[in-house]
């Protein structure tokens, strides 16, 4: 049986966990939290010293990096040339998600359909209230490096705009860049695939719910729930989006010869003139992750070797039917700073076996009891034969479980299909 470390000790990393398990793979989870079994809470994701050794120690020649931190730390730079593989782009790599201007221009360079956008410093706040001002605030404001998916202003009046722009200044000090793009409009859908920099095999189009509150309202946060498939995302649509977004960016990659071994994420708008990339991520989704991999029949772990191996043009990708549904369960006062955790959790023992119950922020006390942890505790995934089938099974078990000021978006999975954008796109 295969020895994997995986970092990261989300929900995500759970889901990873999981599956790599289910494919017969022994997983180790750095630091992991109090649902994953092989927790390992006493490494940091970032002591990449530390990591080497407990590979040595136990044997394990793969390495799946989970969250973006260690990746854009260089964690895959860091064991070039040693017996450990790494499954995760190296640093270059990975300025596509930790630098938004760096992975803007880049889209600019290869040609990737994307919105038009204006790159600004915190020196010249100004400038980019009058840019605001004269897009009568219909724009993104975002900032340059890593926010945890928290770092995202979608505005609709120059009010909203300029009250993004001083809490931007007011996140964070000293020196920083952002960027203002045009506010398009559409759904919006994720596309996720293994790549080896060359190929790509895409895993099933899923959907994010970002805002906090039913119908998209409220602040982002990093992910309230997700679905997959993407009843309305056919082949037409697919394969518009391979030719305008996934096939240059690959060309991209190649041309400007970093080396990309892993998960790659486009976030992507279907606009009235086509699909549109608002932004790369260099890992997974979450919580895409937790619906997706449950949906996915095909061995996680066999494309990842192949990908390593430089063998995945051999593989496919096999896909369970039905359908995915995620839901969060959060802290109350998720997004904002300052909530209460240490609450105990219950109900988890009641789930219909069918539910998977993926840990995103969980601890154990000294007599073992399970308490919050963070804003995302939980993501509870159910599967049915239609989407509304899997809605109606998550939400019912979801029920069950319960923590002081425990909150849920009510509407995952239940967006209107959209359709005048489809007809203009085939």
């Amino acid at each position: 049986m295969k020895n994997i470390v995986l970092l990261g000790g989300g929900a995500r990393e759970h889901a990873l966990a999981w599956k790599l398990t289910q494919d017969g793979a022994t997983v180790h989870v750095l630091p992991g939290n109090a649902g994953i079994p092989n927790s390992h809470p006493e490494i940091d994701v970032l002591d990449f010293a530390a990591i080497q050794g407990f590979c040595e120690e136990h044997g394990a020649k793969l390495l799946v990096v989970g969250p973006e931190a260690p990746l854009a730390a260089g964690v895959t730079d860091f064991f070039a040339g040693s017996d450990i593989r790494v499954f995760g782009p190296g640093r270059a790599g990975a300025t596509l998600e930790s630098s938004k201007v760096w992975s803007k221009n880049f889209m600019r360079r290869h040609g990737v359909a994307t919105a038009m956008s204006w790159q600004f410093r915190s020196d010249k706040l100004e400038e980019a209230r009058a840019k605001a001002a004269e897009l009568n605030g219909q724009v993104v404001v975002k900032f340059d490096g890593l926010a945890a998916g928290k770092g995202v202003y979608v505005c609709s009046s120059v009010e909203e705009a300029q009250a993004a722009l001083d809490d931007l200044a007011a996140q964070h000090s000293g020196w920083f860049s952002f960027l203002l793009e045009e506010k398009l409009s559409g759904p919006e859908i994720s596309i996720i695939g293994v790549t080896d920099g060359n190929r790509i095999r895409l895993l099933s189009p899923s959907q994010d719910h970002k805002q906090l509150l039913a119908h998209d309202q409220g602040p982002n946060t990093g992910g309230m729930g997700a679905y997959c498939p993407v009843p309305f995302c056919d082949d037409n649509i697919l394969a518009a989006i391979r030719t305008e977004i996934v096939d240059p960016t690959l060309e991209g990659i190649q041309a400007e010869q970093f080396e990309f071994r892993g998960f790659l994420y486009f976030g992507i708008m279907l606009t009235p003139q086509g699909p549109k990339l608002l932004e790369y991520n260099a890992r997974l989704g979450d919580p895409e992750a937790e619906v997706l991999l449950p949906a996915l029949q095909s061995s996680l772990l066999e494309l990842i070797e192949a990908t390593l191996d430089g063998t995945l043009a051999r593989c496919t990708v096999r896909q369970r039917p039905g359908h995915y549904v995620g839901v969060v369960l959060a802290s109350g006062g998720y997004p904002a700073a300052g909530f209460p955790t240490g609450f105990p959790i219950t109900g988890l023992d009641q789930l219909h076996p069918s539910i998977l119950a993926f840990h995103g922020a969980t601890r154990r006390n000294e007599t073992g009891e399970l308490l919050t942890n963070g804003g995302r505790v939980l993501v509870l995934v159910g599967h049915g034969a239609e989407l509304e089938d899997a809605v109606a099974h998550v939400y019912r078990e979801a029920e069950k479980v319960n923590f002081q000021y425990v909150y849920l978006r009510p509407d995952i999975g239940q967006r209107p299909e959209p359709t005048r954008i489809f007809s203009e796109l085939r």
